[in-house]
């Protein structure tokens, strides 16, 4: 490389969020705060830094890294409905991140997100880039849910869906409906929806004046929720699957790294003290005299 080449200059959410900060909407919303400082000034939304600058966090300094030193690293999550998609929760209630294995030097990124109603496969990863692309409209990666619907759905309503229907933040539509089975006015079926707007799924099925009772998610792009983790658990996905997800986004792969001694005892720890879900037991209750 020629020595006169000047150092090229990235947009600073992009770099905080491969810092393993959060994902670069949270770094956005943190740049407003004026929670971020570049060389001692604090930063605005816009501004580009180099990897030989100054940043802090919170007055913290940050470790700026290449995109080639941040490790890929992707968790899939089995997430039980009641809990929320946020790290901190002022009422104190049960979030996503209370489950998942403990990072040295890095921080869990969301690959999109569920409501508290909302059960089934979540993606976390350690990659900032990774993330935001797996989540970007642009991508058009498939969401599978599988969906219980109370009411009596008839041949216009799916019509209708797969066509598209106005909400109040645009247009939606599923790209493919699909009856899974059930009696009366319980039925399931299977539906894939290429955005990640909030209650989208939800708002597609009210359109018809139909009640969605239960919602799980089942596919994110090529990733199946399957048997290795139940509701509560979660395991670390393959290089295979992984490389896979890269692909999607397209980003060149990366091997995962190895975890240390001390990662696999830690990880092993959190795995094994965190129980699911269903083998959480009530408090228990003072024993009856004899």
């Amino acid at each position: 490389m020629n020595s006169n080449t000047p150092p090229a200059s990235e947009k600073l959410q992009k770099v905080l969020a491969r810092a393993g900060l959060g994902s670069r909407r949270e770094m956005e919303t943190a740049i407003s705060a004026g929670r971020v400082k570049v060389n001692g000034k604090v930063a605005s939304l816009g501004d580009r830094v180099e990897m030989r600058d100054k940043v802090t966090f919170d007055d913290r300094p940050i470790n700026l890294r290449d995109v080639n030193e941040v490790p890929r690293r992707v968790i899939m999550y089995n997430k039980p409905e009641g809990e929320l998609c946020t790290r901190k929760d002022p009422e104190d209630r049960r979030t996503v991140f209370d489950h998942l294995p403990r990072l040295k030097g890095e921080r869990w990124i969301a690959i999109g997100r569920l409501d508290i109603n909302t059960s089934g496969l979540l993606l976390f990863t350690t990659d900032g880039e990774l993330a935001n692309r797996l989540m970007h409209p642009s991508t058009q990666i498939e969401r599978e849910y599988a969906v219980r619907v109370m009411g009596n759905v008839k041949r216009e309503h799916v019509v209708a869906m797969v066509e598209g229907v106005m909400l109040e933040d645009g247009p939606a539509r599923f790209t493919d409906v699909q009856e899974f089975g059930g009696e009366g006015i319980n039925t399931w079926f299977h539906v894939v929806i290429m955005e990640g707007r909030n209650r989208e799924v939800r708002r597609l099925w009210e359109s018809q004046g139909l009640t969605v009772s239960r919602l799980k998610r089942v596919r994110y792009g090529n990733i199946f929720l399957d048997k290795r983790a139940k509701a509560g658990e979660w395991v670390e996905l393959s290089q295979e699957e992984i490389d896979d997800l890269s692909t999607m986004a397209g980003l060149a792969t990366r091997k995962v790294p190895e975890l240390t001694p001390d990662e696999k005892n830690r990880w092993s720890r959190d795995k094994h003290k965190r129980r699911p879900v269903q083998a959480m037991r009530k408090p228990k209750h003072a024993k009856p005299k004899r």
